[in-house]
């Protein structure tokens, strides 16, 4: 679209003026580019995948040895030796940045006697040094120091250096493949990084704010799917629901492979964009109100006026307070950025959200148990270009069983994550006891859900019609 108006002078002369803010646009660029909707129709998804241990012993080897996964953050690892710690069940990798423009991931094992090589994350490390027996490598995998070397004999150099796993990054995270013949993460990723070009969001560019590790009850696939769909929201926590009566109006799937985007979907002849979730309320201060993070028994920051609707005041609300970080830089901004919305799902675990929520999710099983897992959730705030960035911040690891509500970082989140962690362990346990053995997936509400198991079947070769293990049950 081109947003400069030149315009003819008498005397001749091409008269450049400012660039039309981008979001009088109705409808944001990336968002036209729909994909048909998943294939229809409801799924049965056997319970046993979500408790049983054969299935988790399974996932790490068809998924978490052989997936892309984000790992960290780059500038959680600024300097040379600066070294991450990633954890995926009972697997551990370092990642580490050994040069100013290269990371590079290790098995966390020493190739001796397996001692973990490292146990906490470290800053502008010179080496990797095994505690057992003093073993060292330098920081590119090669052997720096082999203690009674000569008692080695016949030793081959692969033995000795640091096993290596494939690196890659995008919009500031760095990703891990512990499958040396996987496919890279740019073929991986597909269309998503253009879509968050396209949208003018780079999340390379975003201070993380928050960082929570929440340690659960349940299942990593339960948890999840909590956050996988949105009908939950009608009842689990009504402050927040769904505005048409019909969901399909304002929610799309849209299927691009390894990731499936959710967005609102164009309404009305001018094809404006709906709004995702609505605040119950009679009055337009109601709506306000549900959008803003302050006590009831405070006046709220933003009034409702005769002049100005609730959803235009909490989109100019959100546009006035980004401009005090992004300067006039947020006119290229369509108002419906201003609003929660528009999430990708990254096979297997991996969620960011676009506009300005600052959301990303991460959901992994904890060590060898089924029945535990962690939850990572980010608040990745934007920055202006033109000013240092604060260091991210380091994660607050709950408690096994601490209730989010604690991680006061999170605001008005911390309550609504409450609410759907609430659910987790009841779900949990009603698998297991479930007689019939499955559990129903709707068309609509539920389409990223069966996505979501399509692909598990797939990546698990669970190839037989009931998706069980073994040729039958």
């Amino acid at each position: 679209m081109n947003t400069t108006d030149n315009s003819i002078a008498d005397d001749g002369a091409v008269t450049k003026h400012a660039p039309e803010p981008r979001r009088e646009a109705v409808y944001p660029e990336h968002l036209l580019r729909e994909k048909p909707p998943y294939a229809p129709g409801i799924r049965r998804v056997p319970v046993d995948r979500f408790f049983k241990q054969e299935y988790h012993d399974l996932e790490v080897e068809r998924i978490w040895k052989k997936a892309w996964q984000w790992a960290c953050r780059e500038e959680e690892i600024p300097d040379v030796g600066d070294y991450q710690i990633y954890e995926v069940a009972h697997l551990s990798f370092i990642v580490i940045r050994t040069a100013p423009d290269e990371i590079k991931a290790y098995w966390n094992s020493c190739p001796h006697r397996a001692r973990k090589l490292v146990t906490f994350d470290g800053k502008r490390a010179s080496e990797l040094r095994c505690m057992f027996h003093g073993w060292a490598w330098n920081l590119d995998g090669s052997l720096k120091e082999m203690s009674c070397g000569w008692d080695f004999p016949g030793a081959r150099p692969e033995e000795v250096k640091l096993p290596e796993v494939k690196v890659g990054t995008w919009g500031g995270f760095v990703f891990i493949n512990p499958d040396p013949d996987a496919e890279s993460l740019e073929a991986f990723l597909g269309e998503l990084p253009e879509h968050c070009e396209v949208g003018r969001h780079n999340f390379a560019h975003r201070w993380k704010q928050v960082h929570i590790v929440a340690d659960l009850p349940a299942n990593w696939k339960v948890v999840q799917e909590a956050f996988l769909e949105a009908w939950h929201v009608i009842y689990t926590h009504p402050q927040q629901v769904m505005g048409p009566e019909r969901a399909e109006y304002v929610q799309r799937w849209d299927d691009f492979g390894n990731f499936m985007r959710w967005a609102v979907g164009p309404v009305g002849p001018g094809k404006k964009a709906a709004i995702p979730f609505m605040p119950p309320g009679d009055t337009e201060q109601d709506y306000i109100d549900g959008f803003l993070d302050f006590h009831r028994n405070e006046e709220p920051a933003v009034v409702a006026t005769d002049e100005v609707s609730g959803m235009d005041a909490v989109h100019k609300a959100g546009r006035d307070y980004l401009r005090t970080i992004l300067g006039d830089k947020v006119d290229e901004y369509l108002d419906m950025f201003m609003s929660p919305g528009e999430m990708q799902m990254v096979w297997p675990n991996f969620h960011p959200w676009q506009n300005f929520s600052r959301l990303v999710y991460r959901f992994r099983p904890y060590k060898s148990d089924p029945n535990r897992s962690l939850m990572d959730v980010l608040l990745l705030a934007p920055w202006p270009e033109d000013r240092p960035m604060p260091p991210p911040c380091p994660p607050h690891v709950l408690e096994h069983g601490q209730p989010i509500s604690d991680a006061y970082e999170l605001g008005q989140l911390a309550r609504i994550f409450s609410q759907d962690l609430a659910n987790i362990p009841y779900v949990h346990e009603g698998l297991k006891t479930c007689e019939r053995g499955y559990v129903i997936l709707s068309d609509h509400n539920e389409a990223p859900l069966r996505h979501w198991h399509d692909r598990y079947d797939r990546w698990m070769g669970l190839d037989n019609s009931d998706g069980m293990i073994g040729d039958s049950r």
